[in-house]
């Protein structure tokens, strides 16, 4: 094994997943070190306080590169034929876009909702930002299974934007936020994921370390 993914929490960090999923879509053969609730790269992560972090982070072959979009860039070009994007150029494009805008947008959604698999939180009352930026997530979902014809967003099989997009399938269930038919059967296509049922089994067994995260709502 030549590969070390480091993330943070997996009940709370959303970007650690995306990492994660994007290393196993790839087939890459990884070792995965967690960094310490009371790291301090770790806890800006999750805590929302810093713009930029430094996990994800993959070490593979001596090369060290973070940040989510780019461990997905490297592992494209490392494993082509691990299918992160569509064969077809509008559709790459496209997936492209929309992986772009989750990974540069979204804040409200992100502050409102923060990611915690173990809750589930009925009636959650949303503010209009994180609405707003629910109902353009909404769009983007219904705009691909219709171009695309699913389950996933760009086809039959798992691309880069639905690596990009899971977290938000589980900060819908966690907040109970309602959807339309079409945007709710993707949520429940990726919770159903296998790999995010993995994830979702390893963050259950997780030690609760950052009290300000397990919060009352």
């Amino acid at each position: 094994m030549t590969a070390t993914l480091t993330i943070s929490s997996r009940n709370y960090s959303s970007w650690s997943l995306r990492g994660w999923l994007i290393c196993r879509m790839a087939g890459l053969d990884f070792a995965t070190e967690i960094l310490a609730g009371d790291d301090a790269a770790s806890r800006a992560e999750l805590l929302h306080l810093s713009p930029s972090f430094l996990v994800p982070r993959l070490r593979h072959e001596g090369i060290v590169v973070w940040d989510t979009l780019a461990i997905a860039q490297y592992l494209n070009e490392t494993f082509p034929e691990a299918g992160f994007l569509p064969k077809d150029p509008a559709a790459r494009a496209h997936c492209r876009s929309i992986a772009g805008e989750m990974h540069g947008g979204f804040i409200n959604l992100r502050s409102a909702l923060p990611m915690n698999l173990k809750a589930f939180h009925p009636n959650f009352p949303i503010f209009n930002g994180a609405r707003t930026d629910i109902e353009r997530i909404v769009t983007i979902f219904d705009d691909c299974l219709a171009r695309y014809d699913g389950p996933f967003l760009f086809g039959e099989r798992p691309t880069l934007a639905d690596a990009m997009y899971a977290p938000v399938c589980t900060r819908f269930r966690t907040y109970d936020v309602a959807l339309p038919p079409r945007a709710g059967a993707y949520r429940d296509t990726i919770l159903r994921w296998p790999l995010m049922a993995e994830w979702a089994e390893a963050a259950a067994e997780e030690p609760e370390e950052i009290e300000e995260l397990d919060m009352e709502f």
